[in-house]
């Protein structure tokens, strides 16, 4: 395990190269960096200027909606297929009452 931890990736973000240590797979930080940099040149297009921390924030901001939206339709989807599983087994229940 500890070999895992010292293993470092180094991944380029904006130009830059940085090193990350994690025992993640590889394939997967390189993912993440690269979805991180999308987010970036993206905020740099609707930015109106070029300070790289505020291009920075709006790209975190831009990922924590994304991250957000997702938990809560995954929060709802869970509560539909309670409300659906529980709708199926009064229909199976009222299906075996005309059957017995």
């Amino acid at each position: 395990m500890a070999d895992d931890l010292s293993r470092i990736v180094t991944v380029e973000i904006m130009g830059q190269r940085y090193p990350i240590r994690s025992a993640l797979d590889i394939e997967y930080i390189t993912h993440l960096a690269n979805y991180v940099d999308e987010k970036i040149q993206s905020a740099t297009e609707l930015s109106t200027g070029g300070d790289t921390v505020r291009i920075a924030v709006l790209a975190a901001l831009n990922i924590a909606d994304e991250y957000f939206r997702a938990r809560d339709a995954r929060a709802h989807l869970g509560d539909d297929l309670q409300k659906w599983a529980t709708e199926i087994e009064q229909m199976v229940d009222r299906a075996l009452e005309q059957f017995g």
